[in-house]
């Protein structure tokens, strides 16, 4: 049955897979993660905390574009300085200013960056830091764990590696976050091969017993090279990164999604000495020093050193979260709901019972949430825009559904109430 809250969204969606696979540029905005006929399908326009699909529902958004909008869709602060280098163009025929001006104000607040090259994505971005890795050590073989993007060096080790040849996916091999010993075993295996490892320095969970120090020893002893992907840390958890915070430098850093605000801009930082090999790899597009997305990033750079943008938005992640977790308890739900990683980037983690499985209480969830207007996948990724009436609206919805959630667990009507088919996860990230 349509859902007529949904329902240009769900007409649409049919006129867009006529000329675009899945009806989306992007798995995680696509009907795979959204389901037909229980969520909005298309956005028509943003403002600071909320956005509105086509269908005129408004909805205080916590996905933030993937976690790549940190000071608020449709900035006017962002937009205007890109306004004010639309007047003066957008590519030229030679380099801007603004490439220099930018890759400066990384250098001064990331601590591994003494040199820096621009992408437009964060896939682009580790997969340059990967080639430049491998020109460097001359060795072909990478150690990872996390997620790092479309390439055919990582996707090729995971379940959605069709069209990677062989060859390459045994090129990469998978160790576990906080397991020092998958790493040390995968050298092991190695010995001599390993070019580079790369990881995100924190998603899920906090690193622990110094495993990020303990990564960077092993690294070093065996003559490979640290990359730490920060595309969605970096000028998120703080101005330098995780690497700030835990205290831990890699010789390479990858940055994308904080960095511009929803401009396309995403950068390889590193040490000069390693940097430097940029000049004899081909690494290289057109679009690299776009000027309206370098424009948005001078802005956000200024913006995190003028007014302590990742201390604010820690302290509105810190209110939300300890606002859920206060919920959570009231209703006893700990054994379906856990909330880890980091203030800034939370993730709700489910888990299922005797009669229903995780996946099920999840897009109840979801199909709740969205109903009373809040755009949620399965983490909070926090914007600067929140203000108090939106976390109150916020928890607010959090109360009311899971309130209905644990009656619903209860009297076992949580399927006969679901409008959807619980979804199936494109290929297990983290």
């Amino acid at each position: 049955m349509d859902n007529p809250r949904y329902k240009k969204s769900t007409s649409f969606l049919k006129r867009a897979e006529l000329s675009i696979p899945i009806g989306s540029q992007t798995f995680s905005k696509s009907k795979t993660q959204y389901p037909v006929g229980a969520s909005p399908l298309f956005i028509d326009r943003a403002k600071g905390p909320y956005t509105w699909d086509i269908d005129g529902n408004r909805y205080l958004d916590l996905v933030n574009s993937l976690a790549a909008i940190t000071i608020g869709h449709n900035s006017k602060a962002v937009n205007n300085a890109v306004r004010k280098q639309l007047k003066k163009g957008i590519l030229f025929s030679l380099p801007g200013v603004l490439e220099a001006e930018v890759a400066e104000l990384i250098i001064s607040t990331v601590p591994s960056a003494e040199m820096v090259r621009f992408a437009k994505n964060g896939s682009d971005a580790t997969s340059a830091a990967i080639r430049l890795a491998r020109a460097y050590t001359d060795r072909s073989d990478i150690a990872f764990c996390g997620y790092h993007g479309w390439q055919d060096w990582y996707i090729g080790a995971t379940t959605r590696n069709k069209g990677v040849p062989n060859q390459v996916s045994k090129l990469t091999h998978k160790f576990n976050f906080n397991d020092i010993n998958s790493l040390k075993q995968i050298f092991d295996q190695n010995p001599g091969k390993i070019a580079a490892v790369i990881l995100e320095p924190m998603s899920i969970e906090y690193p622990k017993e110094n495993f990020l120090e303990q990564v960077k020893n092993i690294t070093k002893n065996n003559g490979a090279i640290l990359i730490f992907d920060e595309t969605i840390t970096g000028y998120r958890f703080s101005i330098g990164g995780a690497q700030h915070i835990f205290k831990v430098t890699p010789d390479l850093t990858t940055l994308g999604k904080g960095i511009a605000n929803g401009f396309p801009l995403s950068a390889i930082a590193g040490s000069n000495i390693i940097m430097k090999e940029m000049e004899n790899i081909f690494f290289s597009g057109t679009f690299g020093g776009e000027l309206l997305s370098l424009s948005a990033a001078r802005e956000v750079i200024k913006m995190h050193i003028d007014n302590n943008v990742s201390g604010k938005l820690i302290e509105i992640g810190t209110k939300i979260t300890n606002g859920v977790e206060e919920i959570i308890s009231n209703y006893k739900l700990e054994h379906l709901l856990k909330l880890s990683g980091h203030p800034t980037w939370k993730f709700l983690n489910w888990q299922g019972t005797e009669k229903y499985e995780a996946k099920i209480i999840k897009a109840y969830f979801m199909q709740e949430m969205l109903k009373k207007g809040v755009l949620i996948l399965s983490s909070h990724n926090i914007s600067l825009s929140y203000r108090k009436v939106h976390i109150t609206k916020l928890l607010k919805a959090y109360d009311e559904v899971l309130c209905d959630i644990a009656k619903r667990i209860s009297d076992e009507t949580i399927e006969e109430l679901l409008t959807t088919k619980p979804l199936e996860p494109l290929f297990k990230i983290r």
